[in-house]
């Protein structure tokens, strides 16, 4: 069985801004296989995030084509794409986007409710385990607004993993957090990914993009490197060994 999970070719997307196009993407083409841990790197514009939401399934490329575990994403109609989404791919954003009005663990049940033959019971056991996987089930009724910046972001990662899905997308996930809790996600995703899980994590931040195995930088909506993590940093021993300042225990 192929290890290949992702495979773009000449991905293009173009905006058509008033009377101007903006070339967000120029030709990408890439390939990732399961249990790769990959940073995407490069300035804002460079086409990163362009390049994320295609393939999250958020936007679609003006031309080009793209698979996900041999599907090709422009051959399938919009019901299988949306089951894709929910089903296959596990979203981390920088906002955190948490339901201010429901707690922890309904929010993170929250893409179970699609489930149709999940019963309410093996819903809430599904998201205290993912709360778990996070450490954050002792905060589980607790609402968006009671969390620190950390905890919601706990949050919503267990969100993202709660269906198991068949990757991670992470756009800059710690670009609202201090050092400290930075390194504190980050060891959650190297934990994930240790325990099998692909990710892919964008980043303009070269501090956080050493924790991952592969990377790869954009410019001007082109890839001009790609290479190989040949010593990726491990976020627990950099926490561990972080003077702690006043203020920074949550």
């Amino acid at each position: 069985m192929s290890d290949l999970l992702i495979r773009t070719e000449n991905l293009v997307k173009t905006y058509q801004m008033g009377e101007i196009q903006v070339h967000a993407l120029r030709g990408v083409s890439l390939e990732i296989n399961k249990g790769e841990f990959v940073a995407i790197m490069g300035a804002s514009g460079s086409g990163k995030t362009t390049l994320m939401n295609l393939l999250g399934c958020l936007d679609l490329p003006t031309s080009g084509e793209y698979y996900i575990n041999n599907i090709g994403i422009h051959e399938i109609t919009p019901t299988e794409l949306t089951k894709i989404r929910n089903q296959m791919i596990g979203y981390v954003f920088q906002n955190f986007y948490l339901l201010p009005r429901t707690t922890a663990l309904e929010n993170v049940e929250l893409p179970l409710l699609y489930r149709n033959k999940m019963s309410h019971h093996q819903r809430i056991r599904k998201a205290i385990e993912a709360l778990t996987t996070v450490n954050i089930a002792n905060r589980a009724k607790h609402f968006p607004n009671q969390l620190s910046g950390g905890q919601q972001q706990r949050v919503a990662i267990a969100r993202a993993i709660v269906n198991d899905p068949m990757f991670l997308l992470a756009d800059e996930p710690t670009g609202n957090l201090d050092t400290r809790t930075s390194l504190e996600v980050m060891t959650i995703f190297q934990k994930l990914h240790k325990e099998g899980k692909t990710i892919l994590l964008v980043t303009h931040e070269n501090d956080i993009a050493r924790y991952a195995q592969r990377l790869i930088t954009f410019r001007d909506g082109r890839i001009i490197s790609d290479v190989p993590n040949k010593n990726p940093q491990n976020a627990e021993y950099d926490l561990a060994h972080l003077p702690k300042l006043p203020g920074d225990e949550e």
